[in-house]
């Protein structure tokens, strides 16, 4: 059973982390961009927290 989530508990981890966006994600996860940020609410964490940052950033100039 772990080893069946494990490649999406890599890639939760790993967004949150902001080491990969939310499509490098789901392609980890094995799944669509939508599915992932959906099952990111499972693992409290921010589905769009990796655009936040981004944004966040740009404005900051």
């Amino acid at each position: 059973m772990i080893d069946d989530q494990l490649p999406l508990l890599a890639a939760v981890t790993l967004y949150e982390l902001g080491r990969l966006s939310s499509g490098r994600a789901a392609e980890l996860a094995g799944m669509s961009r939508v599915e992932f940020l959906l099952i990111l609410g499972r693992y409290k964490v921010f589905p769009l927290q990796g655009e936040l940052n981004d944004l966040e950033s740009r404005l900051a100039i």
